[in-house]
């Protein structure tokens, strides 16, 4: 634990706070660790994520890693909405899990429960710690109690569900950035509704329709309303308040305004449910393959079968500060895994090096390098130039091995790149289209070598044309000595 204190942005006040927990504890004394909770806003599981979904998560675990690094017990939460809900935020549209299910002939269960083990898949490739992962569906009981506590002073009933009147509550839309005069900005007015904020807290299934994913309720046969599946998931597993609230930035505008109104209304105060919300800023990829929409779009696996190791996507995420936004490109990623494959390089050989004994004097910039990783990184999660400060540290010459090991180490625990495991042979990912096989590659670039050594350019340079006629780059001169790539 550091002594530096953390601070953070928060959504709700508009600027940084210090972390102060909720259960403080008592440092120090084994058992009464001082606690940290968060809740992150999951996925939908109706299809596979994108890599501009995954951005939270990779945010989320960093935030995660810097609350463990600081000496907090952390408690973790990511929920997965196995309920789907409406293709818009405004109560409108088909129901996103039943209408994939009808286009892949499949029940909505499975199509839960197969986008949802995917989902899970990416966390663990891009070395997200493993935490809580709740089922909506499997809280819907304690949905209903929640909607039959808060209705009679917040809610109204109409011929689609129930829905939450959000004039009832105290500084509604506060976390948004785009009111208007009536309500949120971005919900158009749906017919029947008091006003155009006002949300569901239960769809009632339409009648004559059957829905796959449907529960009794005292509001009729249906399901719930997204925005309470958070309220209700976060509670019973965090309590109110817990600390933190994470979420993409999209979720600043609609959803997380509303479930700051039903905590609102369920805890009879002016609580938000969490003390601080953060919100990570949007990826942006500009040739528009993004969204789910538009077929095939940019997920992990893409990223994996064009040769990407999933954790130089973790390195670009890190590269950008959480709030700013990224602009994703193929050139950035590549620039990322150089400087991943770079940072693996230099972590190799310490470890040899420690157990050997080799010794070396103090370099004395270690202990100013790490106040200055403290410092960034407590400044509202600065990776960027935490991540310099990294870099400076694998470059000290006069400091041990052990020393400059567990420095290291210590510092990959915050960022979450596994450098004390990695190999350069790891990095290497082979393309999905590849057709050359790594045996190829190497006895080619074997016997290029050879022929350098005898000055028979024609031969070396024979070697390097069919080799890239088949893919590989070799790269003459690269100081990592990678010798090729695919």
């Amino acid at each position: 634990m550091t002594d530096t204190q953390l601070k953070l942005y928060n959504s709700l006040t508009r600027q940084i706070e210090p972390f102060e927990p909720v259960h403080p504890g008592i440092p120090g004394v084994p058992g009464k660790e001082p606690e940290a909770r968060v809740y992150t806003c999951g996925p939908t599981v109706y299809n596979y994520q994108h890599i501009g979904n995954m951005r939270a998560y990779v945010f989320a675990d960093t935030l995660g890693r810097t609350l463990s690094w600081k000496g907090y017990k952390l408690t973790h939460v990511i929920n997965i909405t196995d309920v789907g809900h409406l293709t818009s935020d405004a109560d409108e549209g088909e129901d996103k899990m039943e209408k994939m299910a009808a286009r892949e002939s499949k029940s909505a269960w499975d199509i839960a429960a197969f986008y949802a083990a995917d989902f899970e898949k990416d966390l663990a490739r891009l070395n997200v710690r493993e935490t809580a992962h709740p089922r909506a569906t499997e809280y819907v009981d304690a949905m209903i109690e929640w909607g039959k506590q808060i209705a009679p002073e917040h809610c109204y009933e109409l011929d689609s569900g129930l829905y939450f009147d959000t004039s009832t509550v105290a500084d509604y839309g506060k976390l948004a950035r785009a009111v208007t005069e009536d309500g949120e900005g971005r919900i158009d007015t749906v017919d029947g509704k008091r006003h155009a904020a006002d949300f569901a807290i239960w769809r009632k299934t339409p009648s004559g329709e059957t829905r796959q994913m449907e529960w009794d309720s005292p509001w009729g046969k249906g399901a719930p309303g997204w925005h309470l599946e958070c309220s209700v998931m976060g509670e019973k597993l965090l309590g109110f308040p817990f600390d933190i609230h994470t979420g993409g930035i999209d979720h600043r505008e609609i959803h997380h305004p509303n479930e700051i109104a039903q905590n609102q209304a369920f805890c009879g105060s002016d609580a938000s449910g969490a003390r601080i919300w953060m919100h990570n800023n949007f990826l942006v990829e500009r040739s528009g393959k993004m969204s789910k929409s538009s077929g095939e779009f940019l997920r992990l696996q893409l990223l994996i079968d064009k040769g990407y190791h999933p954790l130089a996507y973790r390195m670009m995420c890190l590269q950008a500060h959480y709030r700013s936004e990224l602009e994703f490109s193929w050139e950035g990623l590549t620039a990322a895994l150089t400087r991943l494959k770079r940072m693996v390089m230099a972590t190799a050989p310490l470890s040899e090096l420690a157990s050997q004994g080799v010794a070396a004097s103090t370099d004395p910039q270690m202990a100013s390098l790490l106040e200055r990783f403290a410092e960034a990184m407590s400044d509202d999660l600065n990776t960027p130039v935490a991540l310099t400060v990294l870099d400076e540290v694998l470059a000290l010459k006069k400091v041990g091995a052990g020393e400059k090991l567990a420095a290291v180490a210590g510092l990959d625990a915050v960022f979450g790149l596994d450098l004390l495991t990695l190999s350069r042979t790891d990095l290497r990912i082979r393309p999905k289209d590849a057709t050359i096989t790594e045996a190829e590659i190497e006895d080619a670039l074997a016997r290029r070598k050879a022929a350098r050594a005898e000055k028979d350019f024609a031969t070396s340079d024979a070697l390097r044309d069919e080799l890239a006629a088949k893919g590989v780059e070799v790269m003459d001169g690269d100081p990592l000595e990678w010798d090729w790539k695919l």
